[in-house]
C-alpha cells in the first residue's frame, strides 16, 4: 500500500508540474517545490540554528488550517522561545497569503510527499517536534518522523465514518495514524471511530478556532464611517456573500419595512460584482466604503439603506457592528465562516449547504442560528429576529454561551504535550 501510495503522490505531483503551464495555482506551487532547499541551507536558517537550538514544525494545508494553528503556534512560541518555527503550506491560498507572517521563523511550501522528499526534509530541518492540523496528511513524512522518534501531533481534527480509514481497504492508512504521539479531535464521534481502529492516543481538546476568533475579537477595529452610516439603526451584515445570498437578502430588504441598514462584504471584490449588487438593490439604496471614506464625502451617502464593502480585511472586525449576521456560501460549495460573526454574540443565518462544518450543526441546536432555503423562509426568519426583541436576545445569549463553553483547546493541547514531552 506504500508503494501505491508513493506512485499517486509521485503522479500528483507531475500532473501539478504539467498543470502549471497553464495554471497560475499550479504554477506558484511548481515555484514553492522547486525552491525548497534552498530555504534549509541559506545563511539565514544557519543563523537561526545558532541562536534556536530546537526545531517546531507547523504543516497547515491551507488558510483556513493555518487560522487553527495559529493559537497553538504562538502559544507554543511563548513558552519555548528556545525553538525555532518552520511553517509549511501544502495550498498557494496559505503560502501566498501568509508568506511573510512574523510569527514563524521560516514560511516555505511543503514539497510532495515523495520518500525522497521526507528524508532529505528530515535532514534539513532536524524537527524535533512536529504538529499537523486537522485532515492533511502525508504519510511519507509521518513515517521519516516516527524513524527519527520526533514527537508527532494532529490537533483540531475531525473524524468521518466515510473517510478511507475507515473502509474495508484502510487498515494500511488507520495503521499510520498510530504515529501520532497525539491526536487532538473536535468530537465524541472522532474519538469513537479513531479507537474502534486501534488508535487509542486520542482526546476531545475542541477546535482551536474558537480561541483564534477569541483573539481576533480582542483586536477588533473600529471604523467611524460605519458608525456614521449606521447611525443606531439595527443591521444586518452579510459577510462572505455571494450572488444568490445577495438576491435573497435585496428580497427581504424589499418586504420589511421598518428602519434598517444592510452592509455587505462580498466574497468577490471586482467592478463587475460590486455594479452586479448595485444593479440588485437599486444604485440610489446603496454607497460603497471607499465613497464614505472619501475626503469631504456627499454627507446623502449616509443616509442609504446598503453599505457595499469593497475591499478587504475588514470583515473580521465588521461584525462588531451587526444586530444579525448572514454568513455567505449557502447555495455554494459551503458556508464561510461562521465563529467570525458568532463571537461577538449575534445571531446567525445562513443558506443550506452547511453540513460539512460542525459549528454550524451545533449553532443551530443550541438555538444560536437559523438555515434556510429560499427567500421567503429568509424573510421570516430576519424579520422574527429584528421584529421581536426577546427572540433576538435568546438567540444571541445561546451564541454567547455556545462560543465561551468552546474555548480553551490551545490551553488543553499544549498542556497535554507539556505532560507528554516530561
Amino acid at each position: 500500500m506504500r508503494l501505491l501510495y508513493s506512485l499517486a503522490i509521485s503522479f500528483y505531483a507531475l500532473a501539478v508540474r504539467c498543470a502549471s503551464l497553464f495554471n497560475g495555482k499550479a504554477n506558484l506551487m511548481r515555484k514553492g517545490w522547486h525552491n525548497w532547499q534552498s530555504i534549509f541551507t541559506s545563511p539565514q536558517f544557519k543563523t537561526l540554528n545558532t541562536q534556536r537550538l530546537k526545531t517546531a514544525w507547523f504543516h497547515a494545508s491551507s488558510l483556513g488550517e493555518f487560522e487553527q494553528a495559529r493559537p497553538v503556534m504562538e502559544t507554543f512560541r511563548k513558552q519555548h522561545p528556545e525553538y525555532k518555527i518552520v511553517l509549511t503550506f501544502f495550498s498557494p491560498s496559505g503560502y501566498e497569503v501568509r508568506k511573510n507572517y512574523d510569527g514563524a521563523d521560516i514560511v516555505c511550501y511543503l514539497p510532495p510527499d515523495t520518500r525522497r522528499n521526507a528524508r532529505r526534509l528530515m535532514q534539513l530541518m532536524h524537527p524535533d517536534i512536529a504538529f499537523f492540523v486537522k485532515y492533511d496528511f502525508w504519510f511519507n513524512y509521518l513515517q521519516a518522523l516516527e524513524r527519527r522518534t520526533t514527537p508527532t501531533y494532529l490537533f483540531s481534527a475531525i473524524f468521518r465514518p466515510g473517510q478511507y480509514f475507515f473502509k474495508g481497504y484502510g487498515s494500511w492508512f488507520a495503521r499510520q495514524l498510530q504515529i501520532y504521539r497525539h491526536i487532538f479531535v473536535q468530537n465524541d464521534e472522532s474519538v469513537k471511530l479513531l479507537r474502534n481502529v486501534g488508535v487509542n492516543r486520542c482526546s476531545i481538546a475542541g477546535d482551536t478556532r474558537f480561541d483564534r476568533v477569541s483573539d481576533i475579537a480582542r483586536q477588533a477595529q473600529k471604523f467611524p464611517a460605519i458608525e456614521n452610516f449606521i447611525a443606531g439603526y439595527p443591521v444586518l451584515i452579510a459577510g462572505s456573500s455571494w450572488q444568490p445570498d445577495e438576491e435573497n437578502i435585496c428580497r427581504f430588504v424589499q418586504q420589511y419595512h421598518n428602519p434598517i441598514k444592510i452592509i455587505l462584504a462580498p466574497h468577490i471584490i471586482d467592478e463587475k460584482h460590486l455594479l452586479q449588487i448595485e444593479k440588485t438593490f437599486s444604485a440610489d439604496n446603496c454607497t460603497r466604503y471607499s465613497q464614505l471614506t472619501a475626503p469631504d464625502p456627499d454627507p446623502s451617502l449616509f443616509q442609504r439603506k446598503v453599505l457595499i464593502i469593497d475591499n478587504i480585511g475588514m470583515l473580521s472586525s465588521l461584525y462588531r457592528y451587526a444586530t444579525v449576521s448572514y454568513i455567505g456560501g449557502g447555495f455554494g460549495r459551503g458556508i464561510h465562516n461562521t465563529l467570525e460573526a458568532a463571537i461577538f454574540g449575534c445571531p446567525l443565518c445562513f443558506g443550506p449547504n452547511y453540513h460539512k462544518f460542525q459549528e454550524a450543526h451545533d449553532l443551530i441546536n443550541c438555538g444560536a442560528a437559523k438555515s434556510y432555503n429560499n427567500a421567503d423562509e429568509l424573510c421570516d426568519i430576519l424579520t422574527h429576529w429584528f421584529d421581536t426583541v426577546e427572540a433576538r436576545q435568546n438567540a444571541a445569549e445561546a451564541v454567547s454561551q455556545f462560543m465561551q463553553s468552546h474555548l480553551g483547546a490551545t490551553k488543553t493541547i499544549l498542556d497535554v504535550i507539556e505532560r507528554n514531552q516530561k
